[in-house]
């Protein structure tokens, strides 16, 4: 069976929301988008390589799959997810073609994710959609997560782990960057 591993940055009180610029999710009046970029470093950019080399499908919100597909169809050179199937969870995108390789899914997600992970094939990464992330991580569908945390507390904004929802965790790999970000990969026990 395939897994399903989520690959966030997050800050050290949970948020992942509008890591990479301050025009990226502003929902709910977020005022901190971007808070990754004085912290970046080459290590982190590393980390990405072995994630998307076992993986061979991307799995993603809609507000996630819109903001990659505005940023790598355009550029399919610079696409980090060239040759990855695509899908996108929506009950509102009539149609998955902003972004080539796309599917939609609706109806049963969660059935239709299980399917997914059964199909043969690689592992299945997910980022942002923390709609998303929450339901799957309700249901015990998530196997990995794979976390760049930053040392920043910002107070408001999306978070990647649901209210209410206790998970025992174990840590696999743990390695400090030199901008203070730690990279930590867990999975469930």
């Amino acid at each position: 069976m395939r897994k399903i591993i989520v690959h966030e940055f997050i800050t050290l009180d949970g948020v992942i929301q509008a890591p990479g610029s301050p025009t990226e999710d502003i929902d709910g009046g977020f005022p901190h988008g971007g808070w990754t970029l004085p912290y970046w470093h080459d290590d982190i950019g590393a980390h990405f390589g072995p994630i998307f080399a076992e993986a061979d499908t991307l799995l993603l919100g809609r507000k996630t799959w819109q903001t990659h597909a505005e940023a790598f169809e355009p550029n399919p050179a610079e696409d980090p997810f060239t040759g990855f199937k695509k899908y996108v969870v929506s009950s509102t995108l009539k149609s998955a073609d902003g972004w080539r390789d796309s599917n939609i899914i609706n109806g049963n997600v969660i059935e239709e994710i299980r399917k997914l992970k059964n199909q043969p094939g690689k592992n299945i990464v997910i980022d942002g959609s923390s709609v998303l992330i929450h339901a799957l991580i309700e249901n015990d569908l998530i196997d990995e997560f794979a976390l760049h945390v930053y040392p920043i507390v910002l107070g408001s904004g999306k978070r990647l782990f649901p209210e209410g929802k206790r998970l025992n965790l174990k840590l696999v790999e743990s390695s400090s960057l030199p901008t203070g970000v730690v990279y930590q990969r867990y999975q469930p026990i």
